[in-house]
């Protein structure tokens, strides 16, 4: 036990034993619920420059962290102590582990999507087909297709007097989060009034 907190505590191994005690507490930390992993776009900026976006930046520096550290340990006791050899172990540990942290961020990047939110005021400007035979003040339905292609039947009201019957086009023009319902008109007068 001697020998490997000898070694971890040394040159080039003490750089990464370091490292790694932060990122361990970071994820403590996160596991306990004071943080989460969001990180600014800065360092997913230069991530992305060293080939190692599509996945949370503490992600991707946690994995290079505890490789870089391994390999560090694994190369110091290969290697007799020599400080070009230090050099040496501390650049390839940093080199294999940027390579394997390549290779695991692709299967990773399916658990961090990157996409916002679907949320119901992306219908808002869209338009839809009414599919009620009439939309009152308290009454209709309409579908509306999303920006990926699928439909959603949803619940729509007017506040004018305008005639909508089942296969009328319309436009949404707000949505009532309090009612949970989107506001329509005609499709026609949505189109006289950019016409004007």
């Amino acid at each position: 036990m001697g020998d490997f907190i000898d070694t971890a505590l040394g040159f080039p191994s003490v750089v990464f034993t370091v490292l790694l005690a932060v990122v361990v507490c970071y994820w403590i930390v996160v596991l306990a619920g004071a943080l989460d992993t969001e990180t600014d776009g800065g360092l997913d900026g230069l991530l992305d420059r060293l080939g190692l976006g599509g996945t949370p930046a503490t992600v991707v520096l946690s994995i290079v962290v505890a490789v870089a550290w391994f390999a560090s340990l694994v190369g110091t006791v290969l290697l007799p102590d020599n400080a070009f050899l230090d050099i040496l172990v501390l650049i390839a540990s940093l080199v294999v582990a940027w390579a394997v942290a390549n290779q695991l961020r692709r299967p990773l990047r399916r658990f961090f999507p990157t996409a916002p939110e679907a949320s119901r005021h992306d219908f808002v400007g869209r338009e839809c087909v009414i599919r009620t035979g009439r939309v009152e003040v308290d009454f209709g339905q309409a579908e509306v297709h999303a920006a990926d292609g699928s439909s959603a039947i949803v619940q729509v009201r007017q506040t004018g007097v305008d005639t909508f019957t089942v296969g009328t086009r319309a436009v949404i023009y707000d949505y009532d989060s309090a009612g949970e319902f989107f506001w329509v008109v005609p499709a026609d007068l949505s189109n006289q009034s950019k016409d004007r």
